[in-house]
């Protein structure tokens, strides 16, 4: 019998309130357990990588009124990308351990 309403029932057995969850399970691909996360920052990485390489003139690139450099585009997107993935990871990392 569920109680409060919001997809959250009293488990008989210890009295506790159980989680309901919504992610859909992993899927087995080649042997292999794939996560609909992982497919999802696949699908995003490649389509970063292709962006990356389509796009190599130069450009300048003006560093907050101090000083310009001149850089090839596609350094500079990977650099942001990679800046990108690191903060991800941080704000995973530190959002992880308030838990």
């Amino acid at each position: 019998m569920a109680l409060g309403g919001r997809g959250r029932g009293l488990c008989a057995q210890n009295g506790f309130m159980a989680k309901k969850t919504n992610a859909p399970a992993p899927r087995k691909v080649g042997g292999v357990t794939v996560s609909t996360r992982t497919v999802v920052f696949a699908v995003v990485a490649i389509l970063a990588v292709w962006f990356i390489l389509m796009n190599t003139s130069s450009v300048k690139i003006h560093l907050w009124g101090l000083s310009t450099a001149s850089s090839p585009l596609w350094f500079v997107l990977l650099v942001m990308l990679a800046a990108g993935i690191v903060l991800g990871w941080a704000l995973f990392r530190y959002r992880d351990s308030k838990k």
